[in-house]
């Protein structure tokens, strides 16, 4: 129980990082990060963005190996992109103020989000 809740808040805070710094270095038309303003929808949304990484994410890695396999293992972060979408257009269907507009936002997010919580994880342990 402690992994899990040590888990949601590295996230937590990998995704308020990513979230601040892409919407002030992404141009504006890439699109923008919204909602993550309060601590709350922070801690929802990361547990929202758990439970899509964990449930249909290994799914479309498995339905994308070959091309996993020729783009040397780099359309993971087109993966992890339309991840953090599908995970923001569930957060507006249960009426959280969580929003990602656009890929390039996305894109970059993710690619935040994977640094921030690699390096939290290697510092918590």
């Amino acid at each position: 129980m402690i992994n899990f809740i040590l888990r949601v808040v590295i996230n937590a805070v990998a995704l308020w990082v990513a979230g601040y710094v892409t919407n002030a270095v992404v141009p504006a038309d890439w699109g923008v990060i919204r909602g993550l303003d309060d601590p709350v929808s922070v801690l929802l949304a990361a547990v929202l963005l758990g439970v899509v990484n964990a449930l249909i994410r290994p799914i479309v890695l498995a339905m994308t190996c070959l091309l996993q396999l020729l783009t040397l293992g780099l359309f993971t972060l087109v993966v992890n992109a339309l991840m953090l979408l599908l995970a923001s257009w569930l957060a507006q269907a249960l009426r959280l103020s969580f929003e990602v507009t656009g890929f390039g936002a996305a894109f970059f997010a993710a690619i935040l989000i994977s640094l921030v919580s690699m390096l939290l994880t290697r510092v918590v342990r």
